[in-house]
């Protein structure tokens, strides 16, 4: 099981994933030229959700589908500092499947 945590330092925001820098996965999609942001619905915090689910379900195509429903609701809920696992993952976006945010 993976483990996703954020902070925000006095360097900036950083988001990691088992200890190692979370990759913003630009090469797949670009969402932001800002990198990463939480607490808010905008365009860097869709590229933080696409980067973890990117890195969760290892599919770019599911990843982009799933990410703006999971940046609404997961993301942008986010507090200075944050973590989940890959486990709390796969639930939020069962609940956004039921709730049909994501097809």
């Amino acid at each position: 099981m993976k483990h996703y945590v954020g902070d925000r330092t006095i360097d900036g925001v950083e988001a990691k994933v088992d200890g190692a820098p979370l990759p913003q996965r630009t090469d797949v999609a670009q969402y932001s030229e800002n990198g990463f942001e939480w607490g808010y619905e905008g365009e860097s915090p869709l590229q933080l959700a696409f980067a973890l689910l990117m890195d969760h379900l290892g599919n770019a195509e599911a990843a982009k589908t799933a990410s703006n429903a999971f940046m609404k609701a997961v993301v942008a809920n986010f507090g200075n500092e944050w973590e989940m696992t890959s486990e709390d993952i796969a639930q939020a976006l069962t609940i956004l499947k039921g709730s049909k945010a994501v097809a």
